[in-house]
Order: C-alpha cells, then sequence, then structure tokens
C-alpha cells in the first residue's frame, strides 16, 4: 500500500540564513577482527561443540532464519544445512521474523530471496506459514507460540544475529533467546509478546527460552554471530542446547564492545541516505544514533535533527523507523509500503513508529530546513554528519565543525576536504560511497 504524496512548498522564515557548511570526508576506525574463512570456522566449530552426531540421523531439523542483514548469510545458512545433512538429517528452513514481510508467508520466503536464501541456493526446502502452535504460557497467561513448522519437525537449530536491541537493555536483547520467543512465534506470538512491552523483554525473554527447550521439539543447538563496527562477522559461535541462553548473553557482551560509535557526541544535523530492516529492526540502529521509540539512549549521541533520505531494497519498502527523522523528502515517503511498515509497527505494540514526519521536495531542502529548525544552531558553522547507513560508520563526512574537533584522534584519518555537499540539479544528495 503506497500513496503519493503531493508536492508542498512550505515558507520557513529565515532559512536565507543558513550556510551549507563545508565537509570533510575522514575514516574512523574500530576493532577489524573478523572470521576469514566463513564457511570453514562454522564446519569446524559444529564438528566440534556438536556431539552424538548419530542423533540427527533420519530427522527432520529446522533451521531458523531471520529477517536481520548479516554478511554471508547464505553462506552459513548453507553450511549449517550441508553439516546436518552430512549428519543424516533433513534439514528445511523456517522464515522466522515475526511479522515482517507483511505478516505473510509469501513476504518472508521474499524477505529470505533477498538475502540469497532460496530452496535453490541452499539446496532444502523452505517451509513457509503463519500458523502457530501454543506450547506454553507466562506466569501472568501469556500463551507462547512456535511456528507450525519448525514445531512439527524432530528438530530444531536456533541461528540468529545476537546485537544491542534497538529499545531496551539487558542480559538477552535481540539474538538467539528473541529468536525462539518472537521470530518463531510468527506475527501471532510477536504481537502477544510485544503487548507486554519492552521493559519486561530483559527478564521474560530467558525465561521463554527455558520453556521452549524443555517443551517444544528438541532444541539441537544454537548458532550465534556478531559483527563488528566494519558490519563484517567477527565471532561465530555453536553450543548445544544447554549452553544457549549463556552463549546468547556472553555473545551480547562481545556485541555490545563492537558497536561502531561517531568520533565525536554532539550533532546538530545527521543526514542517512538510506534505512531498512537489513540495516535495523528500527531502520537505523538507536545504538549509534541515539533515538528510538521507547525513550531514546540519549547518553550514546546528543543530536538536533535528524534527515532520513532513502529506504533499502532489501527492506521492500518497510520504512520503520522513518518516524524519527525530523525531516525527510516526498520521494522517499512515495516509495513507503506503509502496510508492511504499520503491520511491523503494530506489532511491536509501537504505533509511533508509524508516524510521518516533515517532508521537503528535494534532499537540499531537507539538509537546509533541519539546520534551521535545530536550536541554537550556528548557521555560519553548522555541525552537520553525513552517513550511508549506520552499519557504514568508517567512511563519513562531517561538517567543518567537527572536523576540527575530532582531527587529531588517533583513530580518525582525513581523506579529502573541504568540499561542498554535492547535490545534483534536482536537489538530490550523492550518497555514499562504500568505504
Amino acid at each position: 500500500m503506497q500513496f503519493n504524496f503531493p508536492p508542498i512548498d512550505i515558507p520557513v522564515e529565515g532559512l536565507d540564513k543558513v550556510k551549507l557548511p563545508k565537509m570533510y570526508s575522514i575514516t574512523q576506525r574500530y576493532d577489524d577482527q573478523r572470521v576469514e574463512d566463513i564457511s570453514g570456522h562454522l564446519a569446524a566449530q559444529l564438528e566440534s561443540q556438536i556431539g552424538n552426531k548419530e542423533a540427527f540421523i533420519g530427522k527432520s531439523i529446522a533451521l531458523t532464519v531471520g529477517s536481520r542483514g548479516i554478511p554471508h548469510l547464505d553462506v552459513m545458512a548453507k553450511t549449517i544445512c550441508d553439516q546436518l545433512k552430512n549428519w543424516g538429517a533433513a534439514p528445511f528452513i523456517v522464515p522466522s521474523m515475526g511479522s515482517h514481510g507483511g505478516a505473510t508467508a509469501e513476504g518472508q520466503i521474499e524477505m529470505l530471496a533477498g538475502y540469497n536464501i532460496t530452496e535453490q541456493s541452499i539446496g532444502v526446502p523452505i517451509k513457509s506459514c503463519m500458523d502457530v502452535v501454543q506450547y506454553d504460557a507466562l506466569d501472568d497467561g501469556t500463551p507462547l507460540y512456535c511456528d507450525k513448522n519448525a514445531w512439527s519437525a524432530d528438530g530444531i537449530v536456533v541461528f540468529n544475529k545476537v546485537k544491542p536491541h534497538t529499545d531496551f537493555r539487558g542480559a538477552h536483547e535481540s539474538g538467539l533467546a528473541k529468536m525462539i520467543a518472537i521470530g518463531l512465534a510468527k506475527h501471532k506470538g510477536a504481537s502477544m509478546f510485544h503487548m507486554k512491552g519492552f521493559a519486561c523483554f530483559p527478564d521474560v525473554l530467558p525465561v521463554i527460552a527455558e520453556k521452549f527447550i524443555k517443551k517444544g521439539p528438541q532444541l539441537m543447538f544454537g548458532v550465534g554471530v556478531v559483527q563488528n563496527a566494519y558490519d563484517e562477522v567477527c565471532n561465530i559461535d555453536v553450543c548445544p542446547k544447554e549452553g544457549i541462553i549463556k552463549m546468547d548473553a556472553d555473545l551480547l557482551v562481545v556485541a555490545k564492545g563492537k558497536m561502531p560509535r561517531f568520533k565525536f557526541q554532539e550533532c546538530d544535523v545527521l543526514v542517512i541516505d538510506e534505512i531498512g530492516k537489513n540495516i535495523s529492526g528500527n531502520g537505523h540502529d538507536p545504538n549509534i544514533v541515539g533515538r528510538n521509540n521507547s525513550g531514546d539512549f540519549p547518553e550514546v549521541f546528543t543530536l538536533k535533527r535528524l534527515v532520513i533520505l532513502g529506504i533499502t531494497p532489501e527492506s521492500h519498502h518497510n520504512a520503520a523507523g522513518i518516524n524519527l527523522a525530523d525531516i525527510t523528502t516526498r520521494g522517499l515517503l512515495n516509495d513507503v509500503d506503509w502496510r508492511a511498515t504499520w503491520i511491523n509497527v503494530l506489532t511491536a505494540n509501537r504505533p509511533n513508529g508509524g508516524k510521518i514526519p516533515v517532508y521537503a521536495e528535494t534532499d537540499r531542502d531537507a539538509v537546509i530546513m533541519a539546520i534551521r529548525t535545530g536550536d541554537n544552531v550556528d548557521f555560519e558553522h553548522p555541525r552537520v554528519a553525513h552517513i550511508k547507513n549506520t552499519l557504514r560508520m568508517t567512511k563519513i563526512d562531517v561538517s567543518e565543525a567537527i572536523y576540527n574537533e575530532i582531527k587529531d584522534r588517533g583513530d580518525v584519518s582525513l581523506i579529502s576536504g573541504p568540499f561542498e555537499l554535492d547535490f545534483n540539479a534536482d536537489g538530490r544528495l550523492t550518497p555514499l560511497e562504500e568505504a
């Protein structure tokens, strides 16, 4: 469901006083440790960490694959499935992403295909449905659900990225426990669980995982993946079912230490080229930007105005996170599938996530409007930063005021500058290239 937002001309007093700043392209450096041989490393982990290979012979095994973008996701999924087949099992993939993909079986298959996860590429069936089985309930009566196809299998392998969540803090955030509680629970289960509110998630996630391990189909093992600040895989850990909850918590500690950050704390205007579900559940990561739908992370980053200019193709027009922009463009809003977006935010019990920000006709207008409307901005020397997305935090552009503050840091290097922001004749800002 897409709309045609009309052209708009908004008179804003004082726009003529705004001066677009000179920009500098810089490199921000982080810990660059990574796994070089993804398939080989994962295969070795599977062989060394999983005992009793005979337990897999003749068993149908469901592998969870979610909607989050993970580098080499298809390689890892195929490696796991190939190993299961080597052990005599009959693996299949279950899309495990709550309400994503428009809360339809077809939409979730389409999302996986965007990551090259298909029956042809992986060599196993993909069983996608939105039907669930209730297997237990929390003490307050909240029902716990599991995907029907996964429940019908002889065993399940839980596979997911582990990272800080966009809306809460705890020992368990986005990872294996959340995959069990929400990803595998599909639209119905995700809706029921989110109704409890994010404040309960840190306590309830491990409880649900424990109940699932005891009552669900045999949980064979878990695979947890962590990415570094360069969007590269730096950890792939495998453990038997008994260690899944601990591994989930341990990998979250690692993930928090690997998160990229701005090398400065304050910014008048942040311009983001693209957001998307493959980048973050929030479209852009609040652990970097500092804005979320549950009260923000003010200690992370001090930001006056946020401008968002595009949506990734992998997000399939889901614009979750656009509401946190102060200003966007008409072109972006006309590219949004509002049905898919609103299903997503309503399932998460965050209807504020479906709000539409102020929009401008061009990228240039949006940036100037953002500078003009920030409180106490020095129009002669505004603090402006420009990033591709929150997964690409190595090469970024910053205005002169920010550059002069951080240029002597040991983890910052100048690439080029000063230069003007590059808008074409239609007022479109040239997106940042990959670092």
